[in-house]
């Protein structure tokens, strides 16, 4: 049987999706668990039951500070330790986002993977398409004057679309023992602010990166204390070159092209955009 953690979340529900169209034995984690699904909550490791699990699709445990992030992780791991799961999938963060502020708690659960003694895979994600899109904000009175603002300058971003990122897991997850001790480098296609832009008809104006952080501290509501810093460093790492560079790791694990992340980011952005709302 394969779990895959965080099963309710975008990324692990899309993978328990491609895992189920393959015809795979698989079935969900969560701490609020559908049906036909285990209670899984890291912070309550008697609920971190992996009896007759063989391979763990462990996606990462984000939305916390690090220290936390990490110590969920270890749970988790020292579970499938116990319960002898037979390898463990992690969802980690592509090479390049070593430059990111949520890049620590990755690379730590990476150490905790090596050395828990279990057969592994590793999976460095790049940054998602749908994330590149809805990070885009709109400005302007009504449509006609409508455009978009960005604090992307004109670097570019290796995006991905999540369901190339979940096909690829279930991939591994479904015959693990080739790709044991693999560490896949999984980046899309460079795109930039001004192509979504230029794709759905509007101007792009980038702002600096000094007000697109007074806007998360100021203007953005909800955001955790951890996610300004973590926002203006992809902001930062976009901008000035670090996150564009490609790898062939993702379209040899897929067998196919990679889906175009600039239309998953075009039709993320003008889902927000005032045609839409109007």
């Amino acid at each position: 049987m394969i779990l895959v953690t965080g099963a309710n979340g975008n990324l692990g529900s899309a993978t328990l999706a491609a895992l189920h169209a393959r015809g795979a034995a698989a079935t969900g984690g969560s701490r609020t668990p559908g049906e036909g699904m285990r209670r899984l909550d890291f912070d309550d490791h008697l609920s971190l039951d992996l009896a007759g699990v063989s391979v763990l699709v462990l996606v990462s445990a984000g939305y916390a500070e690090d220290d936390q992030v990490v110590a969920r992780h270890a749970a988790i791991l020292a579970a499938a330790v116990r319960d002898g799961v037979g390898h463990v999938v992690y969802t980690s963060l592509t090479t390049a986002g070593d430059h990111l502020a949520f890049a620590l708690a990755h690379r730590a659960t990476e150490r905790l993977v090596r050395a828990s003694g279990l057969p592994w895979t590793i999976l460095r994600n790049g940054l998602y398409a749908e994330l590149f899109g809805g990070l885009l904000m709109w400005a302007g009175n009504g449509v006609e004057s409508a455009f978009v603002e960005s604090p992307f300058g004109e670097g570019a971003l290796a995006a991905v679309p999540r369901e190339d990122l979940a096909e690829a897991a279930a991939v591994v997850a479904s015959d693990p023992a080739p790709h044991g001790g693999r560490v896949y480098e999984l980046v899309g296609t460079p795109i930039t602010a001004g192509q979504v832009a230029d794709a759905i008809g509007v101007a792009h104006r980038p702002i600096g990166l000094g007000e697109h952080r007074r806007r998360l501290l100021d203007e953005t509501a909800g955001l955790l204390p951890f996610q300004p810093p973590m926002l203006a460093s992809i902001a930062t790492g976009v901008r000035h070159g670090f996150l564009g560079g490609t790898a062939p790791d993702l379209t040899e694990l897929l067998g196919r092209a990679v889906r175009d992340p600039l239309a998953v980011a075009v039709a993320v952005a003008s889902a927000a955009g005032p045609e839409a709302k109007s």
